[in-house]
């Protein structure tokens, strides 16, 4: 039987189904086409930004630091070239393997993983971590020959730090050490993030943390075309980077080195003024470290040698050491009682070796002369009675408020961080600062003991030597500051940096002379006359004794029966020369008893080195760190003679750390090529390994003075 077929009904079915086809496939085309725009137009800029990412690789260039100069241009810190074998934790499967294995090919010691370990605590997982600084070119060429089995571990040419001077002016200078994480917070807060990309130092002390910014300098970009594997394959633009500003301080490092020697082994400080203008001529704490210890990392014998040391050689004592000032404090309680009108220098007061006040007996050293005193004879025999008198007249608060201008208890704004503001004590000081209501009472007879600068009383160093100048200037004070000028790397221009204007307090010249003539006369016939006899010049000064443990008022001092650290402390503030005063100082020497045993002898070096030339011989070198000298000893040298001991630390040897004793000797006219020294030299085996790697770069005690 037939089959009649319905062509009709086919032809229809089929053109419904071409037709959905035909639907079908234009739906895909315009889908294709829509993320052919989508893809080519909407979205070009960020793909082409994700292809171009994918062929280049963006590097930053890390800028050379800027250097630091003395005053004469002796360089304090500089730049050197080395490579560093590290890794990056995040490309090594098995990091404790690979170490192993690159022990065979480079020598890693124990201390090198410790600091890498503790690198990796404060660091990301995919940054380049060191696990070797300062390769020697063998080693370079070694690593570099086996450079495939170490995938992740690459070789990188870094600029190091360098300290040339080594302890020298370390508190001064401060160092550099990695970047953590608030230091990373604070760049990104401030801003700073893409100045510092590949950075990993940054200033942590002194003068390298306070001008951070203009040392660091600009960080450049290059830009670089890689293969599939990452490896570079051409340079394709160049931003380059601008090095740091080199920075100029005020400081005579000569003179530093000189007052720092005279130390020896004992703790103090001393800091040395240009009255005229603040400049910091020294700035000496003692003991000292060296911060090449810190550029790579400080290991943990180190770090414990210095902070569980109890000398404590890390404390700028300079800037943050608090001490009372003894009988230095004395010839500003007279200038206090001069200019508020309470005393006249003529007004006579009987010493009889003790002063009584309320039942008590406030007493006197047993070899003070005694007798009747003005303020003349006062200040230069140093009579505890005229003083313990003169501040229960003047009162607590008439004396806080006349100190306070001097700076006394107050933050003086030198141009470095850490600075302590001490105590100058008022009614209103106690009442804040005791809890107990009973404690809060300010006592007349704590009044006494301020006015030979006992009892609260608690300055430091900068603030006494500050006030020192201004009663050598004057009246008119100065701003103390280190830095004093910033040099362009590119047109090596030195700009001088402007100082803040000074401010008159408004003493009357007469004041100020008689009490600037009773300083004089310290040197001459007073506590001090012994240590400037045959002095070229007139100086001006004032011998100071402090306690550093408190003593009850019947317990006698003995030297003999203390501990080291219990003993007094000497200072001696000074000007010279006496009627043009052109450098101004305090200085202290810890536990050293009297000051013009320690004390004074240190000024007197510090006044024939800057204004006569002279430097101490051996012997009377070896006298003062001892403790033992009055006026020199022996042939002074010539103090220009001397300026090679910078180079060797006075021993003959190269200071500790540094790359040569050569780097000592740049001065300020090579300043601008020291960046470039001692880079590994061109054509060596290391550089030619290393050319097939891509890597981008203190009850009342008497004074005897």
């Amino acid at each position: 039987m037939t089959e009649l077929r319905n062509v009709e009904a086919d032809l229809s079915r089929f053109r419904a189904r071409v037709l959905v086809a035909s639907l079908v496939v234009l739906c895909a085309f315009a889908l294709l086409a829509a993320r052919l725009v989508y893809l080519q137009v909407v979205r070009h800029a960020d793909l082409s930004e994700q292809a171009e990412s994918n062929r280049t690789a963006i590097v930053p260039i890390v800028p050379n630091r800027g250097l630091i100069l003395d005053r004469n241009g002796v360089v304090l810190a500089t730049n050197y070239s080395a490579y560093t074998l590290e890794i990056t934790p995040s490309k090594v499967d098995n990091l404790e393997e690979t170490i192993a294995a690159l022990e065979k090919v480079v020598d890693i010691q124990p201390r090198d993983k410790r600091r890498f370990k503790r690198l990796r605590e404060e660091s990301k997982n995919f940054e380049s971590l060191p696990i070797r600084t300062r390769l020697t070119d063998e080693e370079v060429a070694r690593f570099a020959a086996q450079r495939f089995r170490f995938p992740g571990v690459d070789i990188k040419a870094r600029l190091f730090r360098s300290y040339p001077l080594g302890e020298l002016g370390s508190h001064v200078v401060g160092y550099i050490g990695r970047i953590n994480q608030a230091e990373k917070d604070n760049i990104e807060n401030n801003d700073d993030e893409g100045n510092y990309r590949g950075t990993d130092y940054i200033g942590k002390l002194g003068v390298e943390q306070n001008f951070e910014q203009q040392l660091h300098g600009t960080t450049g970009v290059e830009r670089m075309e890689t293969s599939a594997a990452g490896r570079a394959v051409r340079k394709l633009a160049n931003n380059p980077a601008t090095p740091g500003d080199t920075v100029m301080l005020s400081l005579d490092i000569r003179l530093q080195k000189l007052v720092e020697d005279m130390f020896g082994e004992r703790r103090g400080a001393l800091v040395a003024l240009d009255p005229k203008t603040g400049d910091v001529l020294a700035f000496v704490s003692k003991p000292t470290f060296d911060p090449n210890l810190f550029v790579d990392g400080i290991d943990t014998e180190s770090w414990q040698a210095l902070n569980e040391s109890i000398d404590k050689p890390l404390l700028n004592r300079a800037l943050r050491g608090t001490y009372p000032p003894g009988s230095t404090y004395k010839p500003f309680v007279a200038m206090a009682a001069l200019q508020t009108g309470t005393r006249s220098p003529t007004a006579l007061i009987n010493d009889p070796g003790y002063f009584m006040f309320g039942g008590r007996r406030f007493g006197s050293p047993e070899n003070e002369r005694g007798g009747i005193m003005d303020m003349h004879r006062a200040i230069v025999e140093s009579s505890n009675v005229y003083f313990y008198s003169l501040a229960n007249d003047l009162g607590v608060d008439v004396m806080h408020d006349f100190m306070k201008p001097l700076g006394f208890g107050q933050i003086t704004g030198i141009d470095i961080n850490g600075e302590v503001r001490g105590v100058l004590p008022s009614q209103a000081w106690k009442r804040s600062y005791f809890k107990r209501p009973e404690q809060k009472k300010w006592f007349a007879g704590e009044t006494i003991s301020l006015g030979i600068g006992q009892g609260y009383n608690s300055f430091t160093m900068l603030q006494l030597a500050q006030a020192t100048a201004v009663l050598a200037n004057n009246g008119i004070k100065h701003k103390p500051r280190l830095v004093i000028g910033t040099q362009d790397p590119a047109t090596h221009v030195m700009q001088a940096l402007p100082a803040d204007p000074p401010i008159d307090l408004g003493y009357k010249p007469e004041n100020v002379a008689i009490v600037r003539k009773a300083l004089v006369d310290v040197t001459q016939v007073g506590t001090s006359a012994r240590v400037f006899a045959g002095a070229g010049y007139l100086s001006g000064g004032k011998t100071g004794t402090a306690q550093a443990v408190t003593m009850g008022q019947k317990d006698k001092y003995n030297k003999a029966r203390m501990e080291e650290h219990q003993r007094d402390h000497a200072l001696y503030i000074a000007f010279a020369p006496a009627d043009d005063p052109k450098i101004a100082l305090a200085v202290i020497v810890e536990n050293a008893g009297w000051g013009a045993a320690a004390a004074a002898p240190i000024a007197r070096r510090v006044f024939d080195y800057m204004l006569l030339g002279q430097y101490p011989s051996e012997e009377d070198m070896a006298a003062v760190q001892k403790g033992l000298a009055g006026a020199p000893i022996g042939k002074p040298r010539l103090a220009a003679e001397m300026a090679g001991l910078l180079a060797t630390g006075g021993n003959g040897r190269a200071p500790a750390g540094s790359p040569g004793p050569q780097a000592a000797a740049v001065t300020a006219p090579k300043a601008a090529n020291a960046a470039k020294a001692a880079e590994p030299a061109k054509g060596t085996a290391a550089e030619k390994a290393i050319a097939k790697l891509a890597s981008p770069g203190s009850a009342l005690h008497v004074n005897a003075d």
